[in-house]
């Protein structure tokens, strides 16, 4: 189950589009809020909404959804960062 589970929830287009805009927003913001705690605080923020607002294609516990989709959530952070960070430097800004 909860490999189904993860697997349901990492090819979710809508929770990508998400974090995609917590991304943006992240940077959009960061001189006034800074980076990490609004990180955080979407992060969970996505993980609980999703489950609890629409039907999960795999039969799991809240809690099992909400902790996979934590760390969904996470696991596409830190690519968006990473493929940020390599768009910054390879632009020299």
């Amino acid at each position: 189950m909860w490999v189904e589970l993860l697997q349901a929830q990492l090819t979710d287009v809508f929770r990508l589009g998400l974090v995609l805009a917590l991304i943006y927003t992240m940077f959009r913001t960061r001189a006034a809020t800074g980076m990490w705690v609004p990180l955080a605080a979407g992060i969970a923020f996505i993980a609980v909404s999703i489950p609890v607002t629409a039907a999960s294609p795999v039969a799991a516990p809240l809690w099992m959804q909400v902790a996979t989709g934590v760390v969904v959530n996470t696991i596409f952070v830190a690519v968006a960062l990473g493929v940020c960070s390599v768009i910054s430097r390879s632009r020299g800004t």
